[in-house]
């Protein structure tokens, strides 16, 4: 292996050289999925942009609309570039800093596996490649998604940890808790790890930067909302929506209360996104380096992500639906996304021998994507998007071309924020023109008495919404209807002539 200097040097050399390669391959990918328009399949990506559209867009632009179930980096990141009309209408204002937030994981990722690996500079480019070319990756990070942002920052923490950086790692940490709660699952482990590499103080430090966002989200949801932990069992959580459909009728998950049940469930859905040739090759290079007793925390570190999500499969109220397994449906299979990263650590492990084992394991794990796997209609993440998009895309366009010919500015219109927002955003209908939740005391206030309060000459809703039930004695007019899979139709409604 190369000497502490020659390390240095190559990765020197080699990181601007991994840049510009993930730059490439991250414009490729948004540019595909942009001029095909796939950037908003996913109905998270379209509530993502329009909830950082809404912070400044709004009757009330104030800080409490970045809301409290989603964390908020993801957000505060897009939000200056949804000043552009065009990148907000287009969806890009989420996908590019979704794309460097990729570009960023790629280059701190190839620089801890250059380091654990002792300068092999060939299976840190074998371990970096299995997670850069992932096409589940490169679709979600070409879209306002939060995956590979919390990549980026796990990878930071990857990075900081295996340099002796507890400060940096604790940056990372806190980044990571501010994207997606597996970070807040992330911090008693890197304690640990800190404590022991480098002592008490450092441990505390580390601590007290990384716990700055659990304790800010808490504090968040405290004060705005009523609870600390009203992102957890407030109305619009996870576990709350999972309960509404269980008491719609829906039957249970079986991974609820059931280890193997989840186990299983994230296994298969990882196998649907990894591909066979990198799930084997990847876990057999981690149970290698386990054996070997080598690279451990690396190990550690990077099956907690996965770890997570199977416990939240058990006890959490937080199901993954894929076609091969009941209900044979799609929902949340990108969460098996969380378990690339040790599969990249595992492929690299296994190349440090022989340089000629990092092209043979390429191969292995690549080759399916180009071959039985060819095609978009075989990557599981982008299935799924389409599959649960499809209605809503058509009711979308329809609801927008009536709105774009018919509607002009300061008419108002009354809408329930959420799903309905993506026809304002098609209509190139700025935000600020619609009442809804987050203007909440004239919201309100026009649900109880929209005989009194309503204003708005339009209005856009489901059948039998409240929204809907309070125009029953009003001069409003349904001028047009759009159905609905699986639910009740849009109707949108035009206030008669005074």
């Amino acid at each position: 292996m190369p000497d502490l200097k020659s390390s240095a040097s190559s990765l020197r050399s080699s990181l601007p050289l991994v840049a510009v390669l993930a730059v490439m391959v991250s414009t490729v990918a948004v540019y595909w999925v942009a001029a095909n328009g796939y950037t908003l399949y996913y109905g998270d990506a379209e509530a993502h942009l329009n909830i950082a559209r809404r912070i400044w867009d709004n009757r009330e632009p104030r800080y409490r609309e970045i809301g409290t179930v989603w964390l908020p980096l993801p957000h505060l990141a897009m939000l200056p570039l949804t000043l552009s009309d065009l990148l907000w209408q287009t969806g890009l204002a989420g996908a590019i800093p979704s794309a460097l937030a990729f570009v960023a994981a790629c280059v701190l990722f190839f620089a801890s596996l250059h380091k654990v690996f002792g300068g092999v500079w060939w299976a840190a480019a074998a371990g970096t490649a299995a997670v850069a070319l992932n096409p589940n990756l490169l679709y979600l990070q070409a879209a306002p998604m939060t995956e590979s942002l919390f990549l980026a920052a796990l990878a930071g923490i990857l990075c900081a940890t295996v340099y002796g950086r507890p400060g940096w790692a604790g940056v990372a940490t806190c980044a990571a808790t501010l994207i997606r709660y597996e970070g807040w699952f992330l911090i008693p482990a890197v304690v640990l790890y800190v404590l022991v590499r480098s002592g008490l103080l450092p441990a505390i430090r580390y601590g007290a930067i990384a716990s700055l966002g659990p304790v800010y989200w808490l504090i968040h949801n405290w004060l705005l909302f009523g609870s600390a932990l009203y992102f957890y069992n407030g109305p619009w959580s996870a576990k709350a929506i999972y309960q509404r459909q269980l008491d719609s009728g829906m039957k249970p998950h079986p991974a609820d209360g059931n280890w193997l049940e989840a186990a299983r469930y994230f296994g298969e859905a990882s196998r649907l996104a990894m591909g066979e040739g990198l799930l084997i090759a990847g876990l057999a290079g981690c149970a290698y380096l386990l054996i070997k007793r080598r690279a451990l925390w690396p190990v550690m570190l990077l099956a907690l992500p996965p770890l997570f999500y199977v416990w939240s499969l058990h006890s959490s109220g937080t199901p993954i639906f894929i076609p091969t397994l009941w209900p044979f449906s799609y929902y949340n299979s990108r969460y098996a996304l969380a378990i690339l990263p040790l599969l990249g650590l595992g492929v690299a492990a296994l190349c440090v021998e022989r340089r000629m084992a990092a092209l043979a394991l390429a191969v292995v794990c690549l080759a399916p994507w180009f071959t039985t796997r060819l095609g978009k209609e075989q990557w599981v993440c982008w299935k799924e998007s389409q599959v649960n998009s499809e209605n809503r895309r058509e009711w979308t366009a329809k609801g927008a071309k009536f709105l774009r010919d018919r509607y002009h500015r300061t008419e108002g219109i009354w809408l329930n924020f959420g799903d309905l927002t993506a026809i304002l955003r098609e209509a190139r209908i700025p935000l600020k023109e619609a009442l809804h939740e987050g203007n909440e005391l004239q919201f309100n206030r026009t649900v109880a008495r929209p005989d009194l309060f309503l204003r708005e000459r339009w209005v856009v809703t489901f059948a039998e919404s409240p929204v809907a039930q309070g125009l029953a004695k009003l001069p409003y007019d349904r001028v047009a209807t759009y159905p609905v899979q699986y639910g009740k139709p849009v109707e949108i409604y035009k206030r008669r002539p005074d």
